[in-house]
């Protein structure tokens, strides 16, 4: 028995939806900052804003930095982007960083409050500097944003 061809080897691209710490707490997490989606919305949107552009998203989240680093790690030569959240690692991480600089795979930081709106430590990232784009504020909509941006830049129209 032979087993199906992944997306990629289907002809369709993948973007990998990576989320951090405490964002597995989304919808009961302070609502009043990050709204009352769940981490499952979040997932599905992104799946369907993939699928209208003839692509699939493999989603994964870890309150864990190392399993974080493992995830961009396996991207490498299958994914055709990352979509970003680390969430508070982005303020911490230059394991986080150094793990996107090496995979070479574009990466587009998501955050979905205004970080830049928020307290001081929160102004710093690692990973704003080696991303292709930075969405911050636009909620849950950040995640479509980055999927399609994404697209548009493996379809050459970025």
């Amino acid at each position: 028995m032979t087993e199906a061809p992944s997306a990629t080897e289907a002809g369709r691209g993948t973007i990998l939806v990576l989320n951090g710490p405490n964002l597995n707490l989304l919808g009961t997490r302070e609502p009043e900052k990050y709204g009352t989606a769940t981490l499952a919305d979040v997932e599905q949107l992104a799946r369907d804003a993939a699928d209208a552009r003839g692509l699939d998203v493999e989603c994964f989240q870890s309150n864990h930095e190392g399993a974080l680093v493992d995830a961009i790690h396996a991207a490498r030569g299958k994914a055709i982007g990352i979509v970003l959240n680390a969430g508070a690692y982005t303020h911490t991480s230059v394991a986080i960083r150094d793990a996107i600089s090496a995979v070479q795979v574009p990466a587009v930081e998501v955050h979905i409050t205004n970080v830049h709106a928020r307290e001081e430590f929160r102004h710093h990232s690692y990973l704003s500097d080696i991303s292709k784009a930075v969405i911050a504020g636009a909620g849950i909509l950040g995640y479509r944003f980055a999927v399609e941006y994404l697209a548009d830049l493996n379809a050459g129209k970025a």
